[in-house]
């Protein structure tokens, strides 16, 4: 009873850091908490995958958690902000795993939902925003691929086969996932008054 106890305040307290006014910022926040809360583990599926040879510098994937972790708490100020936070945060830490762990790796395949999440975080007043953020992995991907360098650790070929699937993999459910948070807000617009006070659908 007490763990339930513990478990239920808990869930109170996620779901009210998560919360905000704006719908949009609000999807942003839910987002980063997702993605924050696979931070610890992806060094894991590394390791299960491809070894854990390469451990201390994976370790280094971590250093983006407190970037996701304090997007909420931006957007409770400035959530225009946090919801940039958020785009750039994305993109950073698939820029760093992919220098990380090497191109085979399949990291950079990120790219495409940071696309897909900034495209879907602001709204039509913000287009201008909107399309910079939104072309920031395109420009990484022109700019990066191929010169990323020798990673700091290489893993076997077999390994790179098992992370590149692994990749490919995460990078569709996260593309699900972004469309499921994201037609919440949509549905949500869709049942607001218009000017006449009509239901929009």
């Amino acid at each position: 009873m007490q763990l339930k106890r513990y478990l239920l305040r808990g869930s109170a307290r996620l779901s009210a850091y998560i919360d905000n006014d704006q719908p949009l910022a609000a999807a942003g926040n839910k987002v980063a908490m997702v993605l924050a809360g696979n931070v610890p583990f992806y060094p894991l599926y590394v390791v299960g995958l491809a070894g854990s040879e390469g451990m201390p510098y994976l370790l280094m994937t971590l250093l983006v958690f407190p970037f996701f972790l304090a997007v909420p708490a931006i957007s409770r100020r400035h959530p225009r902000l946090g919801r940039v936070t958020l785009s750039l945060a994305g993109l950073g830490n698939t820029v760093f795993c992919t220098w990380l762990l090497g191109e085979n790796s399949g990291t950079e395949l990120f790219l495409i939902p940071c696309i897909t999440l900034a495209s879907l975080l602001f709204s039509a007043g913000e287009r201008p925003l909107m399309l910079v953020l939104a072309a920031l992995p395109l420009g990484a991907y022109v700019w990066l691929h191929g010169h990323y360098g020798i990673p700091p650790y290489r893993y076997a070929d077999d390994g790179y086969r098992a992370l590149l699937s692994m990749n490919a993999i995460s990078v569709g459910t996260l593309s699900i996932f972004l469309g499921i948070v994201f037609s919440g807000v949509a549905a949500t617009r869709s049942l607001e008054p218009d000017r006449r006070g009509k239901l929009s659908y």
